[in-house]
């Protein structure tokens, strides 16, 4: 089995969701203080920069125990962890209290769970303060309102469009080449609020270790409960909340095998890979049987399924049009009386839009029609 870093207490918080009592039995089993971690690492992953300098007390209250206390200061570098306990700074702006439960769910809870959650705000203000300092005393109070409500809104459950992500991270899903957000977010908006596993082939950057992932960023936005694993030849270090980047040869199909096994199944996979046909071929049957059913499988960038330097040519076999051919052939193997392979078996639908195409994974076994005599 492939070697992957496991998730910690990331993975049951994602996969609680709204049950009842799950959050609460996560924080019982785990721990409060390492839950808050989690928590605040994930949310200044979500806080981008602000225009002015300030000092945000958030408050994790835990039912019976002592409250967990973490300063975040916010600036035009984003937002950053000032101190925890007894490091936490007095003179913070802003204080916000939250409940850790409700604060959990307001981070990974399904759409809607976060819109009525109880918090507790307060700004800085001195019980008699010299009417010299009111001027400056309302400012830092203004700005640590701004402050808090910066935070308080990036545990809004609708993250922007995934076009708007694209942009932001830097994606090339999006602009000027290509315009894959909108295929996407037509296939993948009933997953938004699901703890999806995803797994994107490609990460970019080539060999510069820090430079690249920007898709896997955005899916760490557009999937709010989702764990996003990101697979390159080159070594990457990029792991961030809910990111996990992983080394290997996309044409190793055994490597593949034992990859996929080893993440417990996917709802998705991306080749964003190198693009060469045989390579295609090899990645979509080793891990198209590691994908569950409900899933999806996409391939882009189809243009180079028809340029010789990438192994392509006209539509046939060993070519990436060549495999879509022949699974649009499986999926009506009923029709013209073909024992099913699992692909046939398995694939459920074949969505092709310019250079991309989105695989289906479910259960082929709808009756095919009736065979009348002429």
């Amino acid at each position: 089995m492939t070697d992957v870093e496991p998730w910690g207490v990331v993975a049951p918080l994602v996969e609680a969701g709204d049950l009842n009592g799950g959050y609460d039995r996560v924080i019982a089993e785990t721990g409060p203080e390492k839950v808050a971690d989690a928590l605040v690492a994930e949310l200044l992953s979500r806080c981008g920069p602000a225009r002015e300098q300030a000092v945000v007390r958030l408050e994790l209250t835990v039912p019976a125990e002592t409250s967990i206390v973490v300063d975040i200061g916010f600036g035009p570098e984003g937002a950053t962890l000032l101190g925890t306990g007894a490091e936490a700074d007095e003179g913070a702006d802003v204080r916000i209290a939250y409940p850790i439960a409700d604060f959990a769910r307001a981070l990974y809870g399904t759409r809607g769970a976060g819109l009525h959650l109880r918090h507790d705000l307060s700004a800085r203000w001195p019980d008699d303060p010299d009417p010299a300092e009111v001027a400056p005393l309302l400012a830092r109070r203004r700005r640590g309102i701004r402050a808090g409500h910066a935070l308080l809104r990036e545990l809004r459950t609708a993250p922007p469009p995934l076009d708007d992500l694209a942009v932001a991270f830097g994606s090339d899903k999006w602009g000027g080449v290509h315009w894959y957000t909108q295929h996407y977010e037509r296939h993948f908006a009933p997953l938004r609020d699901a703890p999806v596993r995803l797994l994107e082939i490609g990460i970019g950057g080539y060999d510069d270790p820090r430079a690249g992932g920007g898709s896997l960023r955005m899916w760490q936005r557009y999937f709010r409960r989702g764990l996003i694993h990101g697979l390159d030849v080159h070594e990457k270090r990029l792991d961030e909340p809910r990111i996990r980047t992983i080394k290997g040869d996309q044409s190793d199909g055994a490597f593949l095998d034992r990859l996929g096994a080893g993440l417990g199944g996917l709802d998705i996979v991306i080749d964003d890979g190198s693009h060469v046909n045989a390579h295609v071929l090899a990645s979509f049957a080793a891990l198209f049987p590691h994908v569950r059913p409900g899933g999806w499988y996409v391939i882009e960038d189809l243009q180079t399924s028809y340029w010789p330097s990438y192994g392509g040519g006209p539509s046939g076999p060993g070519t990436t049009m060549g495999l879509i051919g022949a699974l649009l052939d499986g999926l009506h193997h009923k029709e013209y009386g073909k024992a099913p392979s699992y692909t046939d078996a398995h694939v459920t639908g074949v969505h092709v839009y310019h250079n991309i195409a989105f695989i289906e994974k479910g259960f082929n076994d709808e009756p095919g029609p009736a065979r009348k005599p002429r």
